[in-house]
C-alpha cells in the first residue's frame, strides 16, 4: 500500500487505492530483454556429420497411367476408350501386371460419385490398391460460371 503525504493541518496518513505501474513496465521490459537474448541462443545446432546414403532414389514412372470417367461416363484407360469390363484388361497391359503400381483416377465434376466408386472397386478387386485422385489446383482452375437465374 501506498501512503500520500499532503501538507495539511491533521497529522494521520491517508491511504491511497492508485498502483504505481511505473515498476511493472520496467521489469517487464527487462525481462522480454532477456528473453530476446536468449531465444536465439537455445536453438543451437549440434554439429553431426551424417554419412552419405548408397540406396538408389525410386524410380518414378516417366508415363503415369491414368484412367478418365468422362462426363459423358464413358471410361478412358490411358488414351484408349474402354468398358468397365475391359478396364482391368487394359490397366494390365498399361502398368506390365505390375500391382504396385500407381494409378490415377481422374472424373469429371459431373460424374456421380457412385460411377467414380464403381471404377475404384474394379481396380481394387485385381489388385491395384494404389489409386490416387486427381483434382485441379484452386488456382489454377478456371473460375466457376454463376449458374443461378437473374
Amino acid at each position: 500500500m501506498g501512503a500520500r503525504l499532503g501538507i495539511g493541518d491533521d497529522d494521520d496518513l491517508t491511504e491511497t487505492s492508485e498502483i504505481n505501474v511505473t515498476p511493472f513496465i520496467d521489469v517487464m521490459l527487462v525481462l522480454l530483454i532477456i528473453f530476446m537474448v536468449a531465444a536465439p541462443l537455445s536453438t543451437v545446432d549440434i554439429p553431426v556429420e551424417l554419412p552419405v546414403a548408397t540406396a538408389e532414389a525410386p524410380v518414378r514412372p516417366s508415363e503415369p497411367v491414368f484412367v478418365t470417367i468422362k462426363e459423358d461416363l464413358s471410361i478412358v484407360a490411358g488414351e484408349n476408350t474402354v468398358t468397365l469390363e475391359t478396364l482391368n484388361f487394359e490397366i494390365g497391359i498399361l502398368t506390365g501386371l505390375n500391382r504396385d503400381e500407381r494409378i490415377y483416377l481422374r472424373a469429371d465434376k459431373s460424374a456421380p460419385y457412385g460411377e467414380v466408386v464403381n471404377v475404384m472397386n474394379t481396380l481394387q478387386r485385381e489388385g491395384y490398391v494404389k489409386i490416387g485422385l486427381v483434382g485441379l489446383d484452386e488456382s489454377a482452375a478456371p473460375p466457376e460460371e454463376d449458374t443461378t437465374a437473374p
